[in-house]
Formats: C-alpha cells, structure tokens, sequence
C-alpha cells in the first residue's frame, strides 16, 4: 500500500514543480483569515485520491479540502491527505512545503508517505517496519537535554487563536533550547524530526491532516508523539509535542501547564470531524 502512496505523492509533487514555475499565475482564495488554498491544493488532491482509489476502491478518503466526500463511507482503511501542507510558503516561493498521505487501518496509522517536490526528499513507514528517508533508514537524535536541541514549531495564523498564551509558550522553550525554528509545515517539521535534523516539535490547532503521516514517521524512527500532556491523543485535541524519549519528557514537564492552548471551537471542530469519521469507519 505504501508504494500506491508513493507513486500519489509523486504525481502531486510533479503538479506542485510544475506550478511552481511560474507561481504568480497561480490562483489563491483565502478559507479564512491567514488559512489559504490554492487551485494546485486541489488539482494535487484530486490526482491523490484518484490514485488511490484506482488501486483501492473500497478504501475511505478524508481530504483537507474535499474531507470525505469521496471514496468508501464505511471502509475500514482511510486515507488522510494533506495535498499542500505548506501553501502559505508555497504562494509565496519559499521552498518548505510538502506532500502527507497516511492511511489509518480502524483508526490507526499503519502507512505514511511525505514527499518534498523541491528536493525530492522522499520519506516514508510502515508500523513495525522502521521509517525511512530517500530509502534509508531513519531515527530520531540523541540528544539528551533541551539545552543542546533544536526545537521547530508552529505560529498562531488564525483569528480566535491564543497567541498571547503561545508568546508564553515560546518564551519558556526559547531560553531553554539552543535554538527554535518556524518553517511553516507541520507534517515535513515532523518528517525532519524523525530524520534527526532537529531534536523536538510542539504546536498546537493542528488538523488530524497535518500529523498523521508525520506521527507514523517519528514513532518508528524511535521517536514519541502526544499531546502538551505526554496523552496520546495528539489527532483530537489538535496539540502536538514530539522528540526522543528523553526531549519527549522533557517537553511535556514544560508545556503540561498549556494543555488547553488550542481554542475550544478549533478542538471542537477537530473532535467532531474525528467523530464523525469513524462512526462512518
């Protein structure tokens, strides 16, 4: 399954190159404030889902931006697609963007697939396979204290988003890590992680769209994943901290106290959505 995955993010990855090119015909429209989608988020959408599909008829679908409209309503195996994570880099020519396709088997993410079209950087798992970077195996730093880590994360974009909560946030880990960076896609944030380019993650308002493949990713390079408590129910609550055992821990002492960071309608929304697709599974 994992190689029909592959072949979809390529053929979307091939589309994003294409459009990027000549990127101020590209047509923009903003969802809401600061959240945008372009024509190629749906163009590489369609060309995933048509790929799947193809070779899994039976299988469910639940897209960014067509959510569960297409594709087996009662399937046991769904795929979760982030077509464009990234498209505010995109739409500006900043090079950090990627294609995330995971498939969750009864609610579990057993196959992931994320691919960085402007470096071809190919990254994938299997559960209980390892995971993988351009065909070799990855894992997750060693790196045993905050202080020596770097650490990436997410900004609030959105209104309604708690950001004087997040600036406190940000000033805990900023004085206690080597550094903390902002490149703006949450699913190849987590893809670095797993390859050990940085040591840990947090964010929070994040869609189940924009971790799942990359959980799959950090868990089977020897990583850990869950929310600001150390819970594993990062996909509901929409907060996300991730890193080695050791900054795992170490993170989740420090941001325990931010637990309800994310707004209550964007946790609400994320539930619902999570509710819904599996009475449907």
């Amino acid at each position: 399954m994992v190689n029909v995955a592959v072949k979809a993010a390529r053929a979307a990855g091939a589309l994003i190159n294409r459009a990027a090119l000549d990127i101020e015909s590209v047509r923009v429209s903003a969802k809401q404030v600061n959240d945008f989608v372009t024509e190629v988020d749906v163009a590489c959408e369609k060309t995933i889902i048509e790929t799947l599909l193809t070779a899994y008829p039976g299988h469910g679908i639940w897209a960014e931006e067509s959510g569960s409209a297409q594709g087996a309503q009662d399937s046991d195996y769904v795929w979760i697609i982030d077509p464009l994570d990234g498209t505010t880099n995109f739409i500006h020519g900043m090079p950090f963007y990627c294609v995330s396709i995971a498939l969750a088997v009864k609610g579990k993410i057993e196959h992931a697939v994320i691919y960085d079209p402007t470096r071809n950087d190919l990254f994938h798992a299997t559960k209980g396979r390892g995971a993988f970077m351009n065909d070799r195996r990855m894992r997750v730093s060693k790196r045993m204290h905050l202080e020596e880590c770097l650490i990436s994360t997410g900004f609030p974009f959105r209104a309604g988003d708690n950001l004087p909560k997040y600036l406190e946030m940000l000033s805990d880990v900023i004085v206690k890590t080597a550094g903390v960076r902002r490149p703006g896609a949450a699913a190849l944030d987590l893809a670095y992680l797993a390859a050990g380019f940085t040591d840990g993650f947090f964010e929070a308002g994040l869609a189940p769209w924009d971790v799942a493949a990359g959980s799959l990713l950090v868990q089977e390079a020897g990583g850990l994943i869950g929310n600001f408590t150390g819970e594993a129910n990062f996909l509901e609550t929409g907060e996300c901290i991730a890193g080695n055992p050791k900054i795992y821990a170490q993170l989740a002492t420090l941001f325990g106290k931010y637990s309800q960071f994310a707004s209550a309608g964007e946790k609400a929304e994320v539930r619902q959505s999570l509710s819904l697709k599996r009475k449907k599974m």
